[in-house]
């Protein structure tokens, strides 16, 4: 089937014992083959979510393939051989409002003044799609929060790219969860701290937070929805995997996303108690364990994902993140800001970012958040009682 069709260069995909396999022709064959082979790669060694004679569904975090939305993500790579910079992925905070009160919390140093309404919201989506973005992120504080989310889900060109959000399960009830599907939102990231109720609320802040996440799992299943539990792995969970690995499958879950804890926020004065390099190792051996079984849901571990030997880090080069009071940062674990849509174009913005001096280098081997040079330059010179995120000069 054909996946991507250009007068310089055609992609086709075929199935080969339900493995996706990637191949080229046309004048930039050659200089798209590294890339196609590292997709290959990826493919043989993981498992889809869903293949049938019609459409694959590789993750939560790829469109479907084929389609236009998957053309887009052939079309991003292209762009990144060529020195193209495209926000492949895009995150809107739509709420710094939320229940729960994390003790890792990325966003608790941030006190919007003001909300962004509907219309700066998906005003600002619409900019990023004409910018290459193919994966819309509706974020938080909790989403749920926004009585507007499912006009915001509809909004979105599903021809240009996949909508997702992603929630603590708080008021994602059964009727919710039916119209979000009818909105055509892609898939839900439900976040669980711990595979444990007790080891959860306490982490959240709040008794029924552990509730909450089950049932808003539950509800998104129900309706349809592809389904994603999104854990924030730490020093003092990364060896409940396989609990959170069990839970998953139990629930019928699609996908078990792995990110890695960010000393930002709450967790700013834990710089120690984060995530080192074996134990990103760790996690790509537990990804590709798990991915070699038939059954259960699909493992993406971030940490081995943005690292060096597959694509290295996203932030202000492949993804681009709105706070709720429409400041524009590298990423939403980055409190560094580049300008806010309501005073300039998303395009201007992301031109600015591309050429600070963090982030004009075509790549970072790693979560550059975890790089104590960066940190030391850009975080720790923060001043004390600045707005976060603090504006770049």
């Amino acid at each position: 089937m054909r996946v991507y069709d250009s007068p310089v260069l055609k992609v086709n995909a075929s199935t080969e014992n339900e493995k996706i396999v990637l191949d080229v022709e046309g004048p930039l064959s050659q200089l798209a083959k590294p890339f196609l082979k590292r997709i290959n790669n990826i493919f043989a060694e993981e498992k889809p979510i869903s293949v049938d004679e019609n459409e694959i569904i590789f993750s939560t975090w790829i469109p479907p393939i084929p389609g236009p939305v998957f053309s887009r993500v052939i079309g991003a790579e292209i762009a990144a051989i060529r020195k193209k910079r495209v926000p492949d992925q895009f995150s809107i905070g739509i709420t710094a409002r939320c229940p729960n009160r994390c003790i890792h919390c990325g966003a608790a140093d941030i006190k919007p003044e003001k909300e962004l309404t509907l219309n700066e919201i998906s005003g600002a989506v619409d900019q990023s799609l004409d910018l290459g973005s193919y994966l819309i992120s509706f974020d938080g504080g909790e989403t749920m929060l926004r009585d507007d989310l499912v006009e915001m889900v509809a909004r979105v060109d599903k021809s240009r790219a996949i909508a997702t959000c992603l929630t603590s399960g708080f008021k994602l009830s059964e009727e919710k969860a039916k119209e979000l599907k009818a909105a055509g939102l892609y898939a839900s990231r439900i976040s669980l701290d711990s595979p444990f109720e007790a080891e959860h609320d306490r982490i959240r802040g709040r008794e029924g937070a552990y509730r909450d996440s089950i049932s808003g799992i539950k509800n998104s299943i129900a309706a349809g929805i592809l389904t994603d539990m999104f854990v924030v792995v730490s020093p003092h969970n990364i060896d409940d995997l396989e609990e959170f690995y069990n839970l998953a499958f139990n629930l019928g879950m699609h996908e078990l996303s792995i990110y890695e804890i960010i000393a930002v926020g709450r967790w700013l004065e834990h710089e120690n108690e984060v995530i080192g390099e074996q134990d990103v190792s760790r996690l790509e051996k537990f990804q590709k364990k798990m991915n070699s079984k038939p059954e259960g849901p699909r493992v993406t571990a971030f940490p081995y994902f943005l690292g060096p030997s597959l694509f290295g880090c996203f932030a202000g080069r492949r993804w681009m993140h709105v706070a709720s009071d429409g400041e524009v940062m590298p990423c939403a674990y980055t409190p560094l800001s580049f300008g806010n849509i309501c005073e300039e174009s998303l395009e201007s913005i992301w031109k600015r970012m591309g050429k600070h001096n963090a982030y004009k280098k075509d790549n970072a081997a790693y979560c550059m958040m975890r790089n104590p040079d960066f940190r030391e330059e850009y975080i720790h010179t923060i001043p004390q009682g600045a707005k976060i995120p603090y504006r770049v000069k």
